[in-house]
């Protein structure tokens, strides 16, 4: 009997997914204890930090209730990341330039990190941070070979937060599988 194309072709995928389902599944069990992500379109934490309220007059001051102890806290009406040490203090923060589809508000965990890509907008892209995953669009900072900042087309599905170079290896170095990610309005 012979076997035709698509019978190739749907067991080549059949046996794709079941492989990024098996990998998916072994990722997630060598998560430490105790590490989790809420899914988007959970409410965010309503721990409140030990660092001054942001004002209008210093909009680099770390959000209010933006949680405790190491994380990276990303704003999404003000475009900005902080990079918070376990004491509180702020290690790094800086601009960036957002996705074209933003998770909801809410805690997450680092998932999955990659040196080098080419992002889901053809731009060749590294110190890849993902942290969760909105309607199929993968959500993480990088930062673009190029240097460049700006933010992806609208017209394309994207969830790579931009950074600069600079600031992607200081969130390489910082964010590590399992570090929380907090994301405020």
């Amino acid at each position: 009997m012979a076997v035709s194309s698509s019978g190739i072709v749907a067991g080549l995928t059949a046996a794709a997914l079941a492989t990024v389902g098996y990998l998916a599944h072994q990722a997630a069990q060598t998560l430490p204890v105790g590490v989790g992500r809420v899914h988007a379109g959970a409410a965010p934490s309503a721990d409140a930090s030990k660092a001054p309220p942001r004002t209008r007059k210093d909009p680099a001051a770390l959000p209010v209730g933006s949680g405790e102890g190491a994380r990276v806290v990303y704003s999404l009406r003000g475009d900005r990341v902080w990079l918070v040490g376990g004491d509180e203090v702020i290690t790094r923060t800086f601009e960036v330039s957002p996705s074209a589809v933003d998770p909801a508000p809410g805690n997450y965990a680092v998932t999955s990190r990659s040196n080098a890509i080419t992002g889901s907008d053809g731009v060749p892209v590294e110190h890849v941070v993902r942290f969760t995953t909105v309607g199929g669009v993968v959500i993480g900072f990088s930062a673009a070979v190029d240097g460049s900042t700006a933010a992806p087309a609208t017209k394309v599905r994207t969830g790579g937060i931009r950074e600069s170079r600079a600031d992607g290896e200081a969130m390489w170095t910082f964010a590590t599988i399992g570090r929380k990610v907090v994301v405020v309005p």
